[in-house]
């Protein structure tokens, strides 16, 4: 690994090259800010990022180590608290979070503590000798100690006033999670924030728990979120990908009849976050996408969660696309592409107090799936849908959701949300969707 000085000239070289003053040069994202009006995070103060960083705030990283140094301002190991200084980071290449200080690749094997083995765990815990009972007792204590080492090395810590761009369209950042975090309870303690540009592969968790009373069979359970936003605002997600590739579902085993599980969320937006624009990113090949709500007892996401999806590809994924508990959502021009039918659960999650607003969305279904099933009640009450399509791209051809999921659900689910979104620059017809989102979305050359 180069010096943190060599890095700090390098990226000043670099970027001496990418941002040049003529307009011949480049387009700069590190530079960009959200765009007025463009959703929820465009809202008081706007979202800006890292755009007025300083020459020697300016990084080009390579590494996880670099990363998490650019992060916090040349110090590492990193403190628990990352720096709030405005900054811009520019990846370059492939990032594995999954390495230790050299680089060097870490297995599963490498984070086991205190003789956990799998092995060993499956044949303590299976319900048949264990019972229907969560597990207890030193192995599990092994389990939590080795998916500690693991967070140590995968969790990302991401300070306030930050940008973190991919240069070019093959910026991967693998295994990594992003984990933007402020104070409970402290407005404004993890705010302003932008992440563009980058292929974000298989976060996976090594060491999942079994919990047997998870649901009428149980269920294996993980942590580490590609990136979880929590008591944080302002907040810009935008022209990224999602996905599973080594870790796919597909390749996983069955452990006591169910999947090993070793994946959680894509982006989740929980604890009283607030101001959120997702736009224009691709969701693919994956189960839980978007939770947006911790959980239906967190009141005091109350009036916050307030967060805007649009232009964003959800293709073969599974459900949350989003599920929302609280918050006013506005979830537009997005397209929906649910492959099969055994895997797929729902698009939109109506969830506790939620307020979902969902405009010109295009659905387009390879299999029987009917859009009675593009909505799941999830303690909610309410949704509003206007300007659907299914399948046929072309004017005049809406089909009214709602509608659809009424007539074989019981209770009804009302039309009547309470607010009706005014921040967005454009809402496209709905025929227009499927060749605007599959055009624009995902990482790009800039």
């Amino acid at each position: 690994m180069k010096s943190f000085s060599s890095l700090i000239v390098s990226a000043c070289l670099s970027v001496s090259i990418l941002i040049g003053a003529n307009a011949t040069q480049p387009r700069d994202l590190g530079r960009e800010i959200l765009e007025a009006n463009d959703g929820w995070a465009s809202l008081t103060t706007g979202t800006t990022g890292g755009a007025n960083a300083s020459a020697n705030q300016v990084y080009v990283v390579h590494n996880r180590k670099e990363l998490v140094t650019a992060l916090n301002n040349g110090v590492y190991p990193p403190p628990s608290t990352p720096s709030n200084v405005p900054k811009i980071i520019y990846i370059d290449g492939t990032i594995d979070a999954n390495v230790d200080d050299n680089n060097q690749p870490l297995k599963c094997s490498a984070y086991a503590r205190n003789g956990y083995t799998l092995d060993t765990y499956l044949a303590t815990y299976d319900p048949a000798v264990w019972g229907k009972v969560l597990p207890s007792g030193p192995l599990e204590a092994a389990r939590v100690a080795s998916a500690a080492a693991q967070q140590a090395r995968v969790r990302i810590r991401v300070g306030s006033n930050t940008t973190i761009v991919g240069v070019g369209k093959n910026t991967v950042v693998r295994g990594a999670w992003f984990d933007i975090r402020g104070t409970s309870g402290v407005a404004g303690s993890r705010t302003n924030i932008i992440i563009r540009n980058i292929t974000f592969e298989d976060t996976f968790d090594c060491f999942p728990q079994w919990d047997p009373t998870d649901g009428s069979l149980g269920n294996w359970n993980s942590a580490y979120d590609s990136i979880s936003l929590r008591d944080s605002d302002h907040v810009w997600i935008d022209h990224n990908t999602f996905l599973d590739k080594e870790t796919i579902d597909s390749s996983l085993p069955i452990y006591f009849g169910r999947l090993f599980q070793v994946h959680d969320g894509e982006v989740d937006i929980t604890n009283a976050s607030d101001l959120v624009t997702v736009s224009y990113n691709r969701f693919l090949d994956h189960d839980k996408v978007m939770l947006i709500g911790s959980s239906d007892s967190a009141t005091a996401d109350g009036n916050k969660l307030r967060v805007t999806l649009h232009h964003n590809l959800f293709e073969g994924v599974g459900q949350r696309g989003p599920r929302v508990r609280f918050g006013k959502v506005h979830v537009y021009n997005n397209y929906y592409k649910p492959k099969n039918f055994e895997s797929y659960q729902y698009s939109l999650g109506v969830g506790r107090e939620s307020a979902i607003f969902a405009q010109n969305n295009f659905f387009r279904t390879d299999e029987d799936i009917p859009p009675n099933r593009f909505i799941s009640r999830l303690s909610g009450t309410a949704i509003y849908l206007e300007g659907s399509q299914v399948n046929a791209a072309s004017e005049n051809h809406e089909v009214d959701v709602l509608a659809a999921y009424n007539a074989v659900n019981n209770p009804d689910l009302s039309g009547n949300v309470g607010w009706v979104p005014t921040l967005f620059v454009e809402i496209e017809p709905a025929f227009k969707v499927p060749s605007a989102v599959e055009s624009r979305s995902g990482p790009f050359n800039w």
